[in-house]
């Protein structure tokens, strides 16, 4: 029903394509443009509802402003995308600058800072290695504990998010006090 609506979503460049939804098991991402109406998509996601007999949580729905600044914060402090829409419900979170939220287990939103997704994972690393130190490991235990750990909980993460050099230092000097 969204790809056949008459939502434009993002036009990308040197393609006649447009990004207007992505779906990955139960979450779904809808991109509209600065023309589009928030209303419309709703109008769509309630009809879907009705049909499918499913239930869409408009509490967990989040709008990231893309754009310049101006337009960020003009759509934050009217909720609309542009002058001629319908305000944004107010059940609905429009992100401010700085904050992020997840999507498939990156966290995504403007002017954030590179290491804060990070911050839960190495705070669970340290816990973990804390309790595995006192089983007083062998040098080989402390070897796969290193793979297992920092390696297991961080690899996705980096993998989706990138790991700032700030936080890659802190594993390596992590690493090196457990191993040694």
């Amino acid at each position: 029903m969204i790809r056949k609506s008459h939502l434009k979503g993002f036009e990308i460049p040197a393609t006649t394509e447009r990004l207007l939804v992505k779906l990955f098991a139960d979450d779904t991402t809808v991109y509209l443009s600065k023309e589009d109406k928030v209303e419309d998509l709703m109008n769509i996601l309630d009809k879907w509802c009705k049909a499918s007999k499913a239930k869409f949580n408009k509490q967990k729905t989040v709008i990231i402003p893309l754009g310049s600044r101006r337009y960020r914060r003009r759509l934050i402090d009217t909720k609309r995308l542009n002058p001629h829409g319908q305000p944004i419900s107010d059940d609905i979170t429009i992100l401010e600058d700085g904050v992020t939220t997840r999507i498939l287990g990156g966290q995504v939103g403007n002017m954030a800072e590179d290491d804060a997704p990070w911050t839960p994972v190495l705070e669970k690393i340290d816990k973990s290695l804390d309790n595995w130190e006192k089983g007083k490991p062998t040098m080989e235990g402390r070897k796969l504990l290193t793979r297992w750990m920092i390696g297991g909980m961080s690899l996705f993460l980096a993998i989706v998010q990138g790991m700032p050099k700030a936080v890659e230092k802190r594993l390596q000097k992590r690493i090196r006090t457990f191993m040694w």
